[in-house]
This record gives structure tokens, sequence and C-alpha cells, in this order.
């Protein structure tokens, strides 16, 4: 851990409580300055002024404060004049009060000047860590270009194998499904809307088709909303069954019990879903391309969602969009979210914890071997960090869906409405 120096040390010439190794390394061609740490254990006290001491320091258990204070007055040849008796107390708290004292308790507590290293050989120790902290670096590099073990690489290829024959989040298959009327899906702004979210071509309604509350949008009457929401609730039939499909062509899911099974497919689904609906996510429009069919945010707004969760739900989309993920690591983390241990009602809690920690130490490996240290540093945790808000906006998901059909009067798909349940 890095230590900050006191307030008398050398600001350009911090130390490392534990970088007793990296002075060790050629004990033969430079002096050293500062020996070995004691072992951990009771706090050490400095012999000079009773500070926190952070080791030997020229021989001597010292502060960082008065090692750099010694070692700049031997360098600099500084001599001081004591105004007093020449016996001025020494503490923390004085120890700037008289440095002629001080520099004498130096002397009296051991510390040596043979032990001043001259800037050249400081210059040369510094550079010798350099080196090895470079060569540390491509070592860890070198340890994650060798990273996912064979069954690692298995396990990606299984998911991906699964992700590819089972789900195509374009829907080329989508079509004994009710079409949307794609002249009607989208709402009609009014002209002081400033949302870069608007329709997308959409003509204006007749008056007679469309109404207007006072600093409200125009609005599709419920007929043509209807027939939009039965579309995105056959769309919805459909993703589940793709994630049904490939949950179960993943081995570690089938050695589960059945209702254990059915557990994680409610719980995991809807977030499985929106994690490949990512993939047709354009960031730069908002929309959803699938195919020949493109779906907005007003399609959502036009249905009954509430644009307070709609637009933090384009927004997530947009984050994850713009990590450029690889299919690997989409499929991991949908295997992520799909054993999730915490969910109701499941009775192998511990076992599948273990397949969960198995997913994420393989998408942390994918990470480290295949992206660049610069680009691949924080990607882990970004992913995580996703994963977390995505639980949270499926919940309010769930809940805008139930507040629709209650609204509606709507009756629930029933694959839907288990998956829900």
């Amino acid at each position: 851990m890095l230590r900050l120096c006191d307030e008398d040390s050398d600001s350009s010439y911090s130390t490392f409580s534990s970088s007793s190794s990296l002075g060790a390394a050629a004990p033969n061609l430079l002096p050293s300055e500062s020996e070995e740490t004691e072992p951990e254990g009771e706090e050490k006290i400095c012999t000079v002024c009773g500070d926190k001491a952070t080791g030997y320091h020229f021989h001597a258990m010292t502060c960082e404060g008065c090692k750099g204070f010694f070692r700049r007055s031997i360098s600099k040849g500084i001599r001081f004049s004591c105004p007093f008796a020449q016996n001025c107390t020494i503490t923390k708290a004085k120890r700037r009060q008289c440095q002629a004292c001080r520099l004498q308790k130096c002397l009296d507590a051991g510390m040596r000047k043979d032990m001043i290293m001259s800037d050249e050989a400081l210059m040369m120790r510094r550079a010798l860590r350099n080196r090895k902290k470079q060569e540390r670096l491509q070592n860890v590099q070198q340890a994650r270009a060798e990273a996912l073990t064979e069954e690692q690489e298995q396990l990606i290829q299984i998911l991906v194998d699964a992700h590819k024959r089972n789900i195509d989040s374009s829907f080329p298959k989508f079509i004994e499904f009710k079409p949307p009327n794609r002249l009607l899906t989208h709402v009609v702004k009014s002209r002081t809307c400033s949302s870069p979210l608007h329709s997308l071509g959409s003509p204006p309604l007749p008056h007679s088709e469309a109404f207007q509350e006072e600093g409200q949008p125009f609005q599709v009457i419920a007929p043509e909303a209807f027939s939009l929401l039965l579309h995105l609730t056959d769309i919805s039939t459909f993703m589940i069954q793709q994630m049904v499909k490939f949950a179960k062509e993943i081995p570690d899911f089938r050695n589960l019990p059945i209702d254990d099974q059915i557990a994680l497919l409610k719980g995991a689904t809807l977030e499985v879903c929106q994690l490949q609906f990512n993939t047709v996510f354009n960031e730069q429009t908002f929309i959803w391309e699938c195919d020949q069919t493109s779906y907005t945010i007003e399609d959502g707004i036009l249905i009954g969602y509430q644009r307070e969760y709609l637009e933090p739900a384009v927004k997530f989309h947009v984050r994850l969009r713009r990590l450029r993920l690889h299919a690997a690591e989409y499929v991991l983390m949908e295997a992520i979210a799909l054993f999730s241990p915490d969910r109701s009602g499941l009775t192998e809690r511990d076992l599948i914890d273990k397949i969960q920690e198995k997913m994420a130490m393989t998408l942390k490996c994918y990470i480290d071997q295949k992206r660049p240290c610069f680009e691949g540093r924080f990607l882990y945790a970004k992913l995580l960090s996703l994963l977390t808000e995505l639980r949270s906006l499926t919940m309010e998901s769930t809940r805008q869906i139930f507040h629709i059909q209650d609204r509606n009067n709507f009756a629930m798909a029933p694959l839907l409405k288990e998956i829900m349940s």
C-alpha cells in the first residue's frame, strides 16, 4: 500500500511499505537506504520523534518524515545550530522547531550517514524498480494469454452453439404471428416536443382519430394500441420460447431438478431476453432493428409503458451496446443471469451458486485473454454492474406489464403469464 509522505519528507520519493522485495533485487549492486520492514504485529514507533514508524531506514526504526529529513540534511551538507541549550525535546508535534536537535537525535538513534544513496544511485534503483515492474506486467499479460482452461473453452463453445441454434433476435421465423400496423405504431408528438426519440416518418393522424390533453403529446386511440399490444405480446412469447430451448441445451441446466429449472426460467427469462434484444439495438437511433421490423421507445409508450421506465431502459441498452461485446461475452452474461442462486423456490442453491461462479470466472478469463489490457481492464466490473441494473429494470418492467394488463383488461399470453407468475 502506498504511504503518503509526511510533511517533512521528500515529496518526490514516496516509498512502499512492501517494497523490500524490490530493493533487494540487486543487493550487491546498490546500497540500500531502507532495510526490511519489521513483520506486521504491534505498531512500531519512530525512535526519533515518536510518530508511527514505517520500518528501518538508515539502520534505525523511523517514520517517513524523519527518514526524509535525515537524508536531505546529510545529502545537502546542511549545518544546523540550536538556539537553545541543545537538548530540545523532539516529538511529532515539535520536530520542526529545532532541526539541529532533531538531526542529533537521528544520529543518536543509530541512523548512518554512509547508507545515504547518491542521486545517481537513486536513479539507478528507480530504473531497476521500473524494469521489475514492467517484467511483472509482462508476466501478468502472459498469464492472461493462458487464462482459459480447456473446460472453459468447451463451456463457451456449448453456450455459443446453443445460442446460434435457438436464438435469433431479428426474428426471421416470426411469421405466423399477428403483424403490427406499422403506420400506427408510433406516438405523434406535438411540435413543442424536443425528445430525440421522435417518431420515424409516421404520418399525422386525422383529428377524429387522435386526442390531446393539455401539455401532452397526441396519443393513438385504443384499437391501434391494442393491435400493437397483441403483436408485442406474441414477440415476447416467441422470445421466451427461444430462451427455454437455449437453456435446455446447457448441460448444467439439464442436470438440475425440474423444479429448479422452472424457478430459474421464471426468474431470468425476461433478463436474458433483454440481453438478446440488445444485439439488434442501434445506439445511434435508439431503435431495435429486427430484420424488416423495428421498434422504438414510442411503441412502448403507445401500449402503456411509462416514459419514466422506458428512458432508463434505453440508456441501459445504449451503455451495453457501446461496449461492443463479443458473442461469447453476451452468452456468458446470459448464463450468469440464468444461474442466479437467489431466485425464489430453488432447492439446490449451493450447486447453482457454484455454476454461476464458474460462468462468471469464465467470462473474466475470456475478457483477460481476448481483450487488450487497456480495453478489458474494467470491462468485467462494468458487465457485473449492468447485470445488477438489469435486475432492477426487469422488476420494474414486470410491474409495468401488469399495469398495462389491468388498464386494458387484456388477457396476458399463457407463457408470459407463467413466466411472470
